[in-house]
């Protein structure tokens, strides 16, 4: 490492190296980012504004809307200005700053979703202590967890980057500074790096995973009790948004990380990361306006408001 000179700065070479082509993502993710702050924050207005979305299942929607907003800040206005910038440079500690923030909003993302999971549990299983389990001091509780959770996630891997040192190669094949793409331009040993990110995942990402699933679980169950279809189809209308959304994380995010590195691509990567970090906080309010009655009838009372205001 002696004879080898020292990185300050990385090159991102992420998507594509053609001109025309990176100008074309340009657009297509901005539309995409435009989109998801619109439909994101449009769900916190209408939660906000509308009275009857005062509930804890609402309450944990909008603060997943807001960390929607958070995660896809994070990536995509760097990602826009890289895709422009002649020099596609960023100094290694703002690219480890950069891949903190990824991690924490990450795990936020994946405990506001357990903590909705643990909602519709309460709502569908255990409806006569609903209020109780779900009181505004718990709900408050479980968002603070989120975050703090999601903190301790990022610190821990950030921690044991900052030891590592950089020298030689500087070329990041991926769009941001996500740490799988970042361990293998270390010159120094990166093992411990991977024990800890593979045991951060099974404590901050596989405890909310399964933690979701026992609960679906107790949910699907107590659905195929109800004796009536209608019931039957009312109870499950109450949770099908929030399936699909953790679906449509998880699948991406667990491959992501935990995939051999005998299957390792620079295509499926950034196509994996696209699909959890940028296209999933765009697709979400998006899932919640054309599942959910609520919501569809709070948005067009809103957009009714503005009209007449006109």
């Amino acid at each position: 490492m002696k004879n080898q000179t020292m990185v300050t700065e990385f090159i991102r070479v992420g998507l594509s190296r053609d001109p025309q082509m990176q100008i074309f993502l340009f657009l297509v993710f901005l539309v995409i980012y435009l989109i998801t702050l619109g439909g994101n924050i449009v769900i916190m207005l209408v939660i906000r504004t509308d009275s009857h979305l005062h509930t804890p299942m609402y309450f944990f929607l909008f603060h997943l809307s807001f960390v929607d907003i958070y995660y896809s800040s994070v990536t995509v206005p760097n990602m826009l200005m890289n895709l422009l910038a002649e020099h596609k440079t960023i100094s290694v500690n703002g690219c480890i700053t950069q891949m903190f923030f990824i991690l924490l909003s990450a795990g936020a993302d994946v405990f506001i979703l357990s903590a909705m999971a643990y909602d519709r549990y309460a709502a569908i299983c255990d409806q006569l202590r609903y209020m109780e389990r779900m009181s505004k001091g718990i709900c408050f509780l479980l968002v603070s967890g989120t975050w703090t959770t999601g903190f301790f996630y990022a610190l821990l891997n950030t921690v044991f980057t900052l030891k590592l040192h950089f020298c030689g190669y500087n070329q990041i094949h991926h769009f941001s500074c996500e740490l799988p793409p970042l361990l293998p331009l270390s010159c120094t040993e990166t093992f411990t790096n991977q024990v800890v990110l593979l045991t951060s995942f099974a404590i901050f990402g596989s405890s909310p995973f399964l933690f979701t699933l026992m609960s679906y679980i107790h949910i699907i169950s107590t659905i195929l009790r109800i004796r009536s279809v209608e019931g039957r189809r009312k109870a499950f209308s109450t949770c099908s948004s929030h399936l699909i959304v953790v679906g449509l994380l998880y699948l991406t995010a667990f491959f992501q990380y935990t995939k051999p590195s005998s299957v390792s691509s620079v295509v499926l990567d950034e196509i994996f990361s696209i699909q959890y970090s940028i296209l999933t906080p765009m697709l979400n309010p998006i899932v919640y306006s054309l599942k959910n009655k609520e919501v569809k009838t709070a948005v067009g009372k809103m957009l009714g408001k503005i009209k007449f205001l006109k």
